[in-house]
């Protein structure tokens, strides 16, 4: 068996089910009682927290291949993108049902009804546009969208390359909103956004140093160009 053969039947067949771990636990401590006195706000957080895991794992797959040389790294970077997007899907899904549609007093046509659904999604709505950190974590994940959409290799080839990765550095703006998001919410204890901001800080200076560094190779053969004329 050669190495991409491991890459692709062993080693991320057992990445996808680990990156499943999270939600059967948080599954597991609902059935058995072993949450908060506020389970879904519990729920709510750990999903939040996930999301920036992933987000922070994805970007920094990048720099570990370059570092380990180990290039088959690059295959888990779809994945761990989307799972950031799972989980910040759930963390949103469990926000609107709990939190804003909890919110409706009465249901004079129904819970199933357009009455209840145009009320419940004017709740959500109204919440993003009055709340400053739920508009900024709701503009992550809606930037998250085009990049899990677009995370095919028939995308790849629609896009062609150069616009793709172009349109994939968004995980950067998505990256810092998600921590000024989770900044916002805890107000008070910092601890854990901070940890985050200073993960995200790193792996995007990293970034930024890769960038300066290939600027002058750029502009190195005009330079030698000149000084043989």
């Amino acid at each position: 068996m050669t190495s991409n053969h491991v890459v692709r039947w062993v080693i991320k067949p057992a990445v996808f089910v680990a990156a499943l771990v999270p939600l059967g636990l948080m599954g597991w401590w609902a059935y058995t009682g072993n949450l908060t006195a506020d389970p879904l706000k519990e729920i709510t957080h750990e999903t939040g927290d996930w999301t920036i895991r992933f987000i922070c794992i994805t970007l920094a797959i990048t720099p570990l291949r370059r570092i380990s040389g180990w290039n088959a790294l690059i295959k888990f970077r779809r994945m761990t993108g989307l799972y950031a997007f799972f989980y910040g899907s759930l963390h949103f899904l469990i926000y609107a049902v709990a939190d804003r549609f909890a919110s409706l007093v009465d249901f004079p046509h129904g819970i199933v009804s357009w009455d209840t659904a145009g009320r419940w999604l004017a709740s959500v709505w109204e919440d993003i546009a009055k709340r400053p950190y739920i508009t900024v974590g709701f503009t992550a994940l809606m930037l998250m969208l085009p990049l899990a959409v677009t995370s095919t290799a028939g995308w790849i080839r629609r896009l062609g390359g150069r616009r793709w990765n172009l349109l994939h550095r968004l995980i950067y703006v998505t990256a810092v909103l998600a921590v000024i998001h989770y900044w916002w919410l805890v107000k008070a204890d910092i601890r854990r956004p901070a940890m985050y901001g200073v993960i995200v800080a790193l792996l995007l200076g990293v970034r930024l140093v890769w960038l300066r560094e290939r600027r002058p190779a750029r502009t190195a053969p005009p330079a030698r160009a000149a000084a043989r004329t």
